[in-house]
């Protein structure tokens, strides 16, 4: 994303008029979620003097500042004593979506330890992430007999986490796709399939791509 991200977190970029991370704050108040916490490395101090505690958006936000980048599972195990111990709802900073996260609401007593949200292979990752079984059970794309013939689905970025997925797990930058691969053998994991929008905002054209879509659908409303 440079250079726009030399100077600006990717989560603050514009896109038609709107921080991308504004999308998601927008939606999950709609959503019926209250509690925010975002967890930030890089310009991050940018991100909590733009929103703040979050009552503008409806919201009470909270920060876990990393001095470094800590991955996506380190990132979690840093924020963990804010989280509590209840499932919670996770989505990524560098994806829009129009997915409606109040579907996941009632994951809030689940017994699994993660529930994935997958979407069709974008362009820029054709071979998939995950298979996902009749039964709602996720498994690693190369696994024996995986998916039972079906093609392998993309990982959203959206995913409701228990915190008992990282029991044990010391602190330290590290990746989350790791730790519940390693539970999927055992049936912990489950996910669903989604069909509506989605965009991975990795590169300034896919942004660019975004922004020329948001601006369409702004004229057809």
């Amino acid at each position: 994303m440079r250079p726009l991200t030399d100077q600006t977190p990717k989560p603050l970029l514009q896109i038609a008029g709107k921080a991308l991370i504004e999308y998601h704050l927008e939606r999950l108040a709609e959503a019926g979620f209250n509690e925010i916490i975002i967890n930030h490395a890089w310009l991050g101090q940018q991100i909590e003097e733009t929103l703040e505690d979050g009552a503008s958006y409806g919201l009470s936000i909270r920060y876990s500042a990393e001095a470094e980048a800590l991955e996506t599972a380190g990132g979690i195990i840093k924020a963990l004593p804010m989280l509590g111990t209840a499932p919670f709802l996770l989505v990524n900073g560098d994806i829009w979506t129009d997915y409606p996260f109040s579907r996941l609401r009632e994951k809030s007593a689940m017994q699994e330890l993660a529930h994935l949200v997958l979407v069709d292979n974008p362009p820029q990752h054709p071979q998939g992430d995950y298979h996902l079984q009749e039964d709602k059970r996720v498994c690693v794309r190369e696994s024996e007999g995986g998916g039972g013939g079906k093609k392998a689905l993309t990982y959203s970025g959206i995913a409701v986490i228990h915190p008992q997925l990282l029991d044990g797990i010391e602190a330290g930058k590290l990746a989350l796709a790791p730790v519940w691969e390693a539970l999927m053998p055992d049936g912990r994991i489950t996910g669903e399939y989604y069909t509506g929008q989605w965009f991975d905002i990795g590169t300034v054209e896919r942004l660019q791509q975004l922004e020329a879509q948001l601006l369409a659908n702004a004229q057809q409303a």
